[in-house]
């Protein structure tokens, strides 16, 4: 486990050189029309001055971070989940890395000078919204206010990692759709973040990355959270 920030983003650059596996089961797969190319940005850092709470443990520092955004309601897929910030390529990016840091600043208002790329996952189908997703790891390496765009985000959140390490807030997401059932990794988060539930592919990815990482803390399965999507 990580005991300082620079060892946390050591951890990560390390993980992302050697490659690790991602965990992502499409709940409903059955999908037609033509693939968009995307990316999300999955970014951590150390920047606030909101700690993690005490009764997680001290698995990672207490101050690293993971940004997160709630889509708003009217969005056409994932509506109002809690979600990576994204979007898809545009003629003018450069390559995917810009395209997660474009849709990022766009929908948290962060400064992409201030954020490091340590490197890209593999490519990822995602049926649902016909797109194939690269998540785009990267490391805040300087200040930057965020806030929700209100038009693709209405939330935006730095969630200490240590807190969704907590067993206490690990579990399965339960989606019950047309007499089928779809179970994925899910974290709860407290309740100055909402109470939200983190599920589907931010969960799913989520829960591949501290694994791959090595953060994962021993849990045991057994929290069901019911959602709905």
């Amino acid at each position: 486990m990580a005991r300082t920030k620079a060892e946390a983003r050591q951890q990560l650059k390390d993980a992302v050189d050697r490659g690790f596996g991602i965990d992502f089961e499409p709940p409903f797969p059955q999908t037609t029309g033509e693939l968009r190319r995307s990316a999300v940005l999955i970014l951590f850092g150390a920047l606030d001055r909101v700690p993690a709470d005490p009764a997680s443990g001290e698995p990672v520092p207490a101050e690293l971070d993971v940004l997160l955004t709630r889509r708003a309601t009217r969005m056409r897929h994932h509506a109002g989940q809690i979600a990576f910030p994204g979007g898809g390529v545009e003629p003018e990016d450069a390559d995917i890395t810009q395209t997660a840091l474009r849709e990022a600043a766009e929908e948290t208002g962060l400064d992409p000078a201030g954020v490091e790329v340590l490197g890209t996952l593999p490519e990822i189908h995602v049926p649902v919204s016909r797109n194939l997703v690269t998540p785009v790891i990267g490391w805040w390496r300087l200040p930057s206010n965020v806030a929700a765009d209100h038009t693709e985000s209405v939330e935006v959140f730095r969630v200490p990692v240590a807190e969704m390490l907590d067993p206490a807030a690990r579990g399965h997401s339960v989606l019950r759709r047309e007499g089928a059932t779809h179970r994925g990794a899910a974290f709860k988060l407290q309740d100055r973040f909402g109470g939200h539930t983190v599920w589907g592919f931010t969960g799913m990815l989520l829960s591949s990355v501290f694994d791959g990482v090595g953060w994962t803390v021993p849990w045991q399965p057994g929290s069901d959270f019911e959602v709905t999507g």
